[in-house]
């Protein structure tokens, strides 16, 4: 300690080391906070790929379908 109070010196060494260890922790603790949120906008950015490429399949089914029907002259549109 730097200088004598009126509190035990136990309570104040012990509030010290608290101080201590959290600014020593904060570093990681940012970095880790870091980590976790790119490895999550990464996860989500891949989820809406697969989503994209799935739409991007069924259109391409549709158009392939609506291809097939005008070419077999097979229309099988629901009239209404």
């Amino acid at each position: 300690m730097a200088f004598p109070t009126a509190v035990n010196d136990q309570i104040t060494d012990s509030v010290t080391q608290s101080n201590v260890k959290v600014i020593g922790e904060a570093p990681s603790v940012a970095l880790s906070s870091l980590y976790q949120s790119l490895a999550h906008a990464a996860g989500i950015a891949a989820e809406n790929l697969v989503v994209q490429q799935q739409n991007a399949n069924s259109l391409a089914l549709a158009v392939v379908t609506r291809c097939a029907e005008t070419l077999l002259g097979t229309n099988s549109q629901v009239q209404g």
